[in-house]
């Protein structure tokens, strides 16, 4: 009643049958683009230039820290001697 139907062939039917896929589509080249040795000059030394104005705007909020945190504790033994 419940009994398995088996093949009449001795081989099993491929598991995966192959379709041809879609060509894919034509793409096109970009244009080429040219970067000239000056550009790449005049990028890397803008870089070093914006880097070392940060660097001296950093040292200079520092150092004025520093000043302010100094004048304080000056100011305050002084108010505190009277």
């Amino acid at each position: 009643m419940f009994l398995p139907k088996y093949p009449d062939s001795p081989t099993p039917p491929p598991a995966h049958t192959h379709t041809p896929a879609d060509p894919a589509p034509v793409r096109r080249a970009l244009p080429s683009v040219s970067i000239s040795t000056g550009a790449v000059v005049a990028v890397i030394t803008g870089g070093v230039v914006l880097t070392a104005l940060l660097a001296a705007v950093a040292l200079s909020a520092i150092s004025v820290a520093v000043a302010a945190v100094v004048l304080r504790s000056l100011l305050r033994e002084q108010h505190r001697r009277r």
